[in-house]
């Protein structure tokens, strides 16, 4: 389904339900620029990566997107995904089950998730919406379930420090938007309606967070805009 939320309820707060779920997919897709080259490029790098039968969790894993690429790589790696959304989980269930691929799946808020050892966790656009003062103990909890020599692959929206690079960047997201298809009465609702709910970092703060918590050798493998995915080692 088309992504029409925020012209029929502008004043919606953000939330990731089952009107969200149900236009999930073209959603991402419009408003994350090179979404698909991205996931496929994280992907890549971790097929090549990750070792037979090692084991591979995508937190707040959504539609299954992620998952269900990297399973066209790697057949004989161990696949789970986990998201807070029911609708979502749903959705990753069946989109799984059409595609053929053994995924499992757990419906489970990240803050109380009990993790298993992995050999790679991937976060794509999912730290944001965790509030500030949880982030940190998120990542040392995937830092510990991180079997040794075990990677780390986060996506986010990310702040620019510099005021003119920081306004100006709003404004390109917004004119991407615009040639996507959304309206700037859509993409103004939108923006209100993620207000405190997804709240960025800095490259720097970013990078800064994950070797505090013990990560080394954090590396930016892709960035356009106000939009970066890390790769980090333990």
């Amino acid at each position: 389904m088309k992504d029409e939320l925020f012209k029929q309820n502008p004043k919606k707060q953000f939330e990731f339900d089952e009107s969200v779920a149900s236009v999930f997919d073209d959603m991402i897709e419009r408003s994350v620029p090179f979404y698909k080259e991205n996931l496929e490029l994280g992907a890549k790098i971790l097929s090549k990566f990750l070792k037979k039968d090692t084991k591979l969790c995508d937190l707040g894993c959504s539609s299954a997107n992620f998952l269900l690429k990297f399973f066209e790589l790697r057949k004989d790696v161990k696949l789970s995904g986990v998201d807070n959304s029911k609708a979502m989980i749903e959705l990753a269930k069946h989109k799984s089950k059409a595609f053929g691929a053994e995924i499992e799946f757990y419906e489970q808020s990240l803050d109380l998730w009990e993790f298993e050892k992995n050999d790679a966790f991937v976060a794509n656009y999912t730290l944001q919406f965790i509030r500030p003062p949880k982030r940190e103990d998120l990542l040392r909890k995937i830092y510990a379930n991180l079997k040794k020599n075990g990677v780390f692959l986060m996506s986010e929206k990310i702040l620019y420090e510099e005021p003119f690079l920081a306004k100006n960047m709003i404004e390109i997201y917004a004119e991407y938007k615009q040639t996507q298809g959304y309206s700037l009465f859509e993409i103004a609702a939108k923006r209100e309606a993620l207000e405190n709910v997804l709240v960025p970092y800095t490259e720097k703060e970013n990078v800064a967070l994950l070797e505090k918590v013990g990560f080394k050798g954090a590396q930016s493998i892709f960035k356009w805009a106000n939009f970066e995915t890390f790769l980090a080692f333990k």
